[in-house]
């Protein structure tokens, strides 16, 4: 099989960013893509399992069918640059996470899988959902991109009419999705 046809191992990290619907629908499509994708492995903080809980008033992050990782798990193959996988998304992407990532300070995780995305030229994709912007979010975003990094903001599109609140976040996920290189059916403007 070449590299092309080769399924996607993917890390998914989950912060305590507001913004759960976007995790969930990405979880949610990820489990669908399975002929596309070998394995995914979920990273996902404390703080956001209760900003999950919160926002969806459900835990159903714990029925998805994907190995869940700690926060601190440096064991993790991931955490690793000799590991099979090539693209990690951060969804949602809290500040803080950005601002270490921005920094090269990996104190866990989530920032050590990053660092490593970064470092082997592999593909790490930042969803925020954070507004306003200050300068030195703006500062951050920069850094992480000029290191190869993707920042694919949550700022959903409206015009393929979206009717719920998971159609206008999977406005902002079918672009992360794209951005991993699986295909998928979406809305395309005028296509």
């Amino acid at each position: 099989m070449n590299q092309e046809n080769k399924k996607q191992n993917i890390i998914v990290a989950i912060t305590g960013a507001s913004g759960s619907i976007y995790a969930k629908v990405l979880l949610e499509k990820l489990a669908t893509l399975n002929e596309q994708i070998e394995k995914v492995a979920v990273v996902m903080s404390d703080n956001a399992k209760q900003v999950w809980t919160t926002e969806i008033g459900e835990n159903s992050f714990e029925k998805f069918p994907f190995t869940f990782y700690q926060k601190m798990d440096f064991n993790a193959p991931f955490a690793s640059g000799s590991s099979s996988f090539r693209t990690m998304i951060i969804c949602p992407c809290s500040m803080g996470t950005m601002g270490r990532i921005a920094s090269g300070i990996s104190n866990d995780l989530v920032t050590r899988a990053a660092d490593v995305m970064l470092k082997e030229r592999r593909k790490l994709i930042l969803v925020p959902r954070e507004t306003p912007l200050s300068l030195i979010h703006i500062n951050n975003m920069k850094s992480i991109t000029e290191a190869g990094g993707i920042i694919c903001p949550a700022s959903p599109s409206f015009y393929s009419l979206p009717q719920s609140f998971e159609a206008l976040a999977a406005t902002v996920i079918d672009r992360v999705i794209d951005l991993c290189g699986l295909e998928q059916k979406t809305f395309r403007w005028k296509e």
